[in-house]
């Protein structure tokens, strides 16, 4: 994936001659390619500038069997874009002096068993720096049990040993943002997904976006695909309750693109707050580095010029990228899981093409 984000900054800052072969880059065509060429069953894609679509379109199917369109607003999984849009919602806490980034996280979860490496803080859950581990296997990957409550989710694993000493490595774990969720939770005095239906989406104008619940009946969600070497294949439904600030999201092209603009416009938090969220923190990085929430995919040292998050699970493959100089939001959404070297390469390409577009 590095090789791959390193090419994007390429594209972007007119680094070599890559820049001149994206005057060729057809958006269009690209998209096609990658479903009838990639395997993806179902695409959209998009991008805007100063709040702006400057261009959007899609490809392929929502559900292959029944042959209904995958569109601009069809609802798919978003998958770890998630944990985006929960880090502003814990950073809009953290502005009202309601969250301390500092502390131990039992200043606001008493009942979080201590753990023998050390306290754990709001900042490391952020950055991923925090030790909890990742999810124990494929059962739990391809979770089949509903957990009514994010403390349902947590009690899987609150119990586990912590990786190693908090702050000093980075390790990407989804279960750490379960943890923020419940941390949203004790601290606003609703539930996760009432603060981010009213602090988040709301706001943002993000009118097809919610917690994907199994047993609820959607219209217009796309069915679950995966890539499997050359064949594309139907992929069994598994339930994302166990982590739902982390990965357990639906939405559209169309919202997503309104979450990165709603960022940018200052309207969920404020400019100091987001440059907060931009920080990395002091240890290594095996790839990309990351702040609260976003991967960083520029070259040293301008890392934090090029932000964003990728999303891969079942049926779904997802990728948000934000340059924040100049105001810009791309977005890809997949209902194919296994296809992420085409998609990032893709939004790679089109990022390329919103830069051109401006001279």
């Amino acid at each position: 994936m590095t090789k791959q984000y390193l090419f994007l900054i390429t594209i972007l800052f007119g680094l070599n001659s890559q820049l001149f072969a994206q005057q060729s880059f057809n958006p269009d065509q690209a998209l096609e390619a990658l479903v009838s060429e990639e395997g993806n069953i179902g695409v959209s894609a998009g991008y805007s500038i100063n709040g702006e679509i400057k261009w959007s379109n899609s490809e392929g199917y929502a559900c292959l069997d029944d042959k209904v369109p995958f569109s601009v607003i069809t609802l798919t999984r978003i998958a770890s874009i998630s944990k985006s849009m929960t880090a502003v919602a814990v950073m809009q806490l953290a502005e009202q002096n309601l969250i301390n980034l500092d502390v131990p996280i039992q200043t606001y979860l008493p009942d979080f068993p201590n753990k023998m490496e050390g306290d754990i803080t709001i900042r490391q859950l952020l950055a991923h720096t925090a030790g909890i581990p990742q999810y124990d296997g494929e059962k739990e990957i391809e979770n089949s049990i509903y957990f009514p409550t994010l403390q349902d989710a947590m009690n899987v694993f609150i119990d586990r040993p912590l990786l190693f000493k908090p702050g000093t490595k980075h390790f990407y774990s989804t279960y750490g943002y379960v943890i923020l969720g419940r941390i949203i939770e004790e601290v606003s005095g609703v539930s996760f997904e009432e603060y981010m239906q009213t602090n988040i989406w709301d706001v943002a104008e993000m009118h097809n976006t919610g917690v994907e619940l199994i047993n609820s009946e959607y219209s217009n969600k796309s069915c679950l695909y995966y890539k499997a070497r050359r064949r594309t294949r139907n992929a069994s439904q598994n339930d994302l309750s166990n982590r739902v600030p982390g990965g357990g999201f639906y939405s559209t092209l169309e919202d997503v693109l309104k979450f990165g603009d709603a960022l940018l416009q200052e309207k969920l938090i404020r400019q100091e707050t987001f440059q907060q969220m931009l920080e990395s923190q002091p240890v290594e990085y095996d790839g990309n580095k990351y702040g609260f929430g976003w991967y960083f995919y520029a070259p040293a040292p301008n890392e934090n010029l090029v932000i964003g998050h990728s999303g891969t699970q079942t049926g779904s493959t997802s990728q948000l990228m934000i340059i924040p100089r100049s105001n810009t939001v791309v977005v890809v959404l997949s209902n194919t899981s296994r296809t992420y070297p085409e998609v990032v390469t893709f939004a790679s390409g089109l990022i390329g093409h919103s830069e051109l577009g401006k001279e």
